[in-house]
């Protein structure tokens, strides 16, 4: 089981440094256009938010949306395509559980999200002195938030039937949610009704916990956020195996 595991992992890896100037570089040109527009040009005319800077506020939201569209990305893409060429159903004939498919996929997916994340978080520090807080929650929300994007990327994937229907979730899903999730303002600044509308969109949580845990402040408990968002991957991993067992997508 380990070999199987490690093999698609081993392939998810290479496929996405492979063509590392499409899948590493391009976040980083765009965050750091983030970083300087509207930290450096409009945040300096911004008072502070939450007690700190405004491109120190914005820092962990970016670094968070980074780490979202590259793990859904990496998974669909690379999901849909074995669908596409047939080469899922190399896999699929082979003794190897669907746990372990999922795990294999997921992983890569993972990996990406997070070197894109930590890539885009060092070049934070060209701009400003980061102190990580809690260091340890830190790598517990970009890991649980870069697994529930890969397993949502996933599911996408199989249900995908054109290269159409992949583009579908990021563009009016996850682009609506990431920028309402928190990125470029505090919750507490909106209406009593907004925050509640707001605490619907489980980005928030995911944001509001990254930047607890590198500045120390939120909005919402972080306990909550853990849960939600560990909820959320219980959620989808189950959809996922669901659909695995049941054929979805990847059977005629």
């Amino acid at each position: 089981m380990f070999i199987a595991y490690s093999t698609i992992v081993r392939k998810e890896i290479t496929r996405f440094l492979r063509v590392w100037t499409q899948t590493l570089v391009p976040p980083i040109i765009t965050t750091t256009l983030y970083y300087v527009i509207f930290g450096q040009f409009i945040g300096s005319q911004i008072k502070p938010v939450e007690g700190m800077s405004y491109m120190e506020f914005i820092v962990p939201g970016l670094v968070m949306m980074t780490i979202i569209t590259s793990s859904f990305a990496n998974t669909v893409s690379s999901f849909y395509m074995a669908k596409f060429q047939k080469n899922i159903e190399e896999v699929l004939v082979s003794p190897t559980p669907y746990s372990v498919i999922i795990f294999g996929f997921i992983t890569g997916g993972i990996l990406r999200g997070l070197l894109t994340g930590a890539l885009v978080l060092g070049v934070a520090f060209f701009f400003m002195h980061i102190t990580f807080v809690h260091p340890f929650l830190t790598i517990v929300f970009a890991l649980l938030t870069s697994l529930l994007f890969s397993l949502i990327g996933l599911l996408n994937g199989l249900v995908a039937e054109s290269f159409d229907g992949i583009s579908i979730v990021p563009n009016f899903v996850l682009t609506p949610l990431t920028y309402l999730g928190g990125v470029f303002y505090s919750v507490s600044m909106l209406s009593p009704v907004w925050q509640t509308v707001s605490k619907v969109n489980p980005v928030l949580y995911m944001i509001d916990g990254f930047r607890y845990s590198i500045h120390g402040v939120s909005d919402i408990s972080p306990i909550v956020s853990l849960g939600m968002i560990t909820f959320c991957c219980l959620v989808f991993f189950g959809i996922n195996s669901y659909m695995f067992r049941k054929g979805k997508g990847i059977r005629s």
